[in-house]
């Protein structure tokens, strides 16, 4: 007994040093825990999040190895750590990929506004084809006709218009309509759309592997989730059972919204103006940006 105790002693003593203090080390920490923050949202959000709760598991479990003094399972912990690493590198390939997309997309100055002034921006679409757009979309839903509509942001969706059948047309509702009615040759798969124009048809969308999306969801919402995991994009979805819209945007699922969610969401994406306000530094989130992907 007194020799587990003086083990315990012997590790908090190892571990539990105070350092020296300074006010440099102060934004290390802040640094450090925003990017720990960032992460632990990334494995939340991923199929590795069991995987995490396996690794703290086996830490703990070390950690008690190493009070205790088990020398046995800490060398084949050591022996072990390395090829683990390497293991769930190559496991967990697609999410620390997407991970990394994400992080290079991610403006982090987006969320600050500092002075009194506004600014134009270059919009991605016109006010026009936001109201087309509505416009389809719930004429669409009333029917209970299926659609899937990708709106190209940063990231070039030209990897997924080759799939497809070139349209280059300019946005109408009836044109989208069209499209979407059944047993037109071009109502499967999704529409791309980039700027104010159609730019083509029937293409095909890599599917969401999440495990938290819903199981009542289908391929038309799972492509939908899927491309917004790894582009920038935002999709529009109708769902042919329901005739419920929804919306998917940056690997998450905005189910049940109406017109005028749907405005708000297509006009943050056509970013046509910046505002800021004097002494303003932090705009935060919408008041419609809540996760429902269950």
């Amino acid at each position: 007994m007194r020799a587990v105790i003086q083990n315990i002693i012997d590790f908090a003593s190892s571990y539990l040093v105070i350092p020296d203090f300074k006010p440099t080390d102060a934004l290390e920490i802040v640094i450090i825990s925003f990017l720990i923050y960032e992460v632990m949202v990334w494995i939340k959000d991923t199929r590795s999040w069991q995987l995490f709760k396996g690794i703290v598991m086996l830490l703990v479990f070390v950690m008690f190895a190493s009070i205790l003094n088990l020398t046995t399972i800490l060398w084949l912990a050591e022996k072990t750590l390395n090829v683990g690493i390497i293991a769930v590198i190559i496991v967990f390939q697609p999410e620390l990929r997407r991970a990394l997309e994400q992080i290079g997309r991610k403006n982090i100055f987006a969320n600050f506004n500092i002075g009194d002034e506004s600014r134009n921006v270059n919009e991605k679409f016109s006010d026009r084809t936001i109201n087309e757009l509505i416009k389809a979309t719930y004429e669409l839903a009333k029917t209970k006709t299926g659609a899937l509509v990708v709106i190209e942001q940063e990231v070039s969706l030209s990897e997924y218009e080759r799939t497809g059948i070139d349209i280059d047309s300019v946005i109408s509702s009836q044109l989208l309509i069209n499209i979407f009615e059944h047993n037109t040759p071009l109502h499967d798969g999704a529409v791309i759309i980039r700027h104010d124009r159609i730019v083509s048809a029937t293409c095909y969308l890599p599917l969401s592997d999440n495990m938290e999306l819903s199981k009542e969801l289908g391929t038309r919402h799972r492509a939908g989730v899927g491309v917004s995991e790894v582009t920038d994009s935002l999709t529009i979805i109708v769902s042919e059972e329901t005739g419920k819209v929804a919306v998917a945007l940056e690997g998450k699922i905005y189910r049940n919204i109406d017109g005028e969610q749907l405005r708000k969401y297509l006009v943050t994406a056509q970013n046509k103006k910046v505002e800021s306000k004097r002494f303003k530094i932090w705009k935060g989130r919408h008041d419609n940006e809540k996760d429902t992907v269950k």
